[in-house]
């Protein structure tokens, strides 16, 4: 008897084709290489900008698709709907430059894209300007707030700013006077790359031109007027940075909670019990790719926070109004958390701590001796450092000098521990295992 079977066939669906992303400039199809070219001249879907579409001849058979607004989350339905299609993206210069390839990359996976850049308007502008690429600071500010520039402006430093349109040089020139830097040069440099070209100059106190093209990249030489002084990037601003009502963590134990938080880039930061916002506006100042939520339950004080965040550059800090820990829940997992205010209250200590992954930091500072004894007791749990701060300010004494001491502060500091370490986090390495750190309430 014959007991064989036919073999079982799996068919195994060939996988979608990629999806071509083309960087094309201001000088059109007569700009891009022969490689981005074949690649629209076969795609049987085109995605772009309506300019960009626009920019295209008709030897470009393929099917015309402009890109819906909002962008993102409409991708991965754009493209769903164009399945098993030879599909290619227009983008604005170099796609990975802020530009629409991160986007995809991040929504389709960088496996399913081929990318064909062309020199992004940065680096033409560089070339026009003769100025070292890797030495010029690019801000972009096509969707983002004008005052991200606040966080930028050094003496002596080149800015390259990529403009949100024909108003943003005029804008530009606006902030850079009122911030003190009206003597710098600005440079507008339009249509980069196309027959159209064009550079405008002026300083920007007093700018003199109207709009012009929507596109441009402006370019800024940062000059302050005299008697003006650029805030430092470093932890430790001066207090007078700040707009506060007392409630602010002072300069010298600011720096040094930084330095215990140690952010680092692309990391976030709970700042719990925000105040004026010092802790959570100079974390983000650290880096540009640097997060933080700013947790404050009054709502005055909160909207303070904004404003500062918003006048030292770091309009992206995300603020929360409400008590914590009940404000806390639904944030997303930070990698270091600041209490500054409310530790007694039942639950905070508790909450921040949980929320932390292993290796995540804690900073916590006070000047009462209730959230001593709390902070104390989380020491002999978990470990880390415990220390007490006091700084003192030379002040008149009659027709001498002598020391004005601020209230101490008390600063527990210190890092969760990995499940392979056990429980009690540095209770085996009661020193701590975090760097010195130094703190004050706000």
């Amino acid at each position: 008897m014959d007991r064989t079977r036919p073999a079982k066939v799996t068919t195994v669906s060939p996988p979608p084709p990629p999806v071509t992303v083309i960087g094309i400039g201001a000088d059109g199809w007569e700009g891009l290489g022969p490689a981005a070219r074949e690649a629209l001249r076969t795609a049987e879907v085109v995605i772009g900008g309506r300019r960009q579409l626009g920019l295209l001849p008709p030897e470009c058979p393929g099917e015309r698709v402009p890109w819906p607004s909002p962008l993102r989350p409409a991708v991965p339905g754009l493209f769903a709907a164009h399945t098993g299609r030879r599909t290619s993206v227009l983008a604005s210069g170099d796609p990975m430059f802020f530009g629409i390839g991160r986007t995809l990359s991040e929504l389709l996976g960088a496996e399913r894209l081929r990318v064909l850049p062309h020199p992004s308007s940065v680096s033409l502008a560089c070339a026009r300007l003769g100025w070292a690429l890797e030495e010029t600071e690019v801000i972009s500010l096509v969707g983002r707030p004008l005052a991200a520039l606040n966080r930028e402006l050094y003496a002596g430093r080149r800015l390259l700013v990529l403009s949100a349109g024909a108003d943003t040089p005029a804008e530009v020139a606006g902030l850079l006077g009122a911030r003190g830097f009206g003597p710098s040069r600005l440079r507008v440099l339009e249509q980069l790359g196309s027959a159209r070209e064009r550079c405008v100059e002026g300083t920007a106190e007093g700018w003199p031109h109207p709009p012009g093209d929507p596109l441009n990249v402006i370019a800024v030489d940062c000059a302050p007027a005299d008697g003006v002084r650029p805030l430092s990037p470093v932890p430790g601003l001066p207090d007078a940075a700040y707009e506060h009502d007392g409630q602010l963590t002072k300069r010298h134990v600011r720096a040094a909670t930084l330095a215990a938080l140690a952010p680092a880039p692309g990391e976030l930061l709970w700042d719990v019990g925000g105040g004026s916002g010092s802790i959570a506006v100079e974390w983000m100042r650290a880096h540009r790719v640097c997060r933080a939520v700013s947790v404050e339950r009054d709502p005055a004080r909160a909207e303070r926070i904004g404003r500062n965040a918003a006048a030292l550059g770091v309009p992206g800090l995300t603020v929360v109004t409400g008590a914590a820990p009940g404000a806390l829940a639904g944030l997303p997992t930070p990698d270091a958390v600041f209490i500054g205010g409310g530790l007694t209250a039942p639950g905070v200590l508790d909450a921040c701590w949980a929320a932390l992954p292993p290796g995540g930091r804690i900073v916590a500072n006070t000047v009462t001796l209730e959230s001593e004894a709390l902070l104390a007791d989380r020491y002999r749990r978990h470990g880390g450092d415990l220390v007490r701060l006091a700084v003192s300010h030379a002040a008149p004494v009659g027709g001498f000098t002598g020391w004005r001491q601020a209230m101490p502060v008390t600063q527990w500091a210190a890092v969760k521990p990995f499940a392979s370490r056990g429980p009690g986090g540095g209770a085996a390495d009661p020193g701590g295992s975090v760097e010195a750190a130094q703190g004050e309430t706000r």
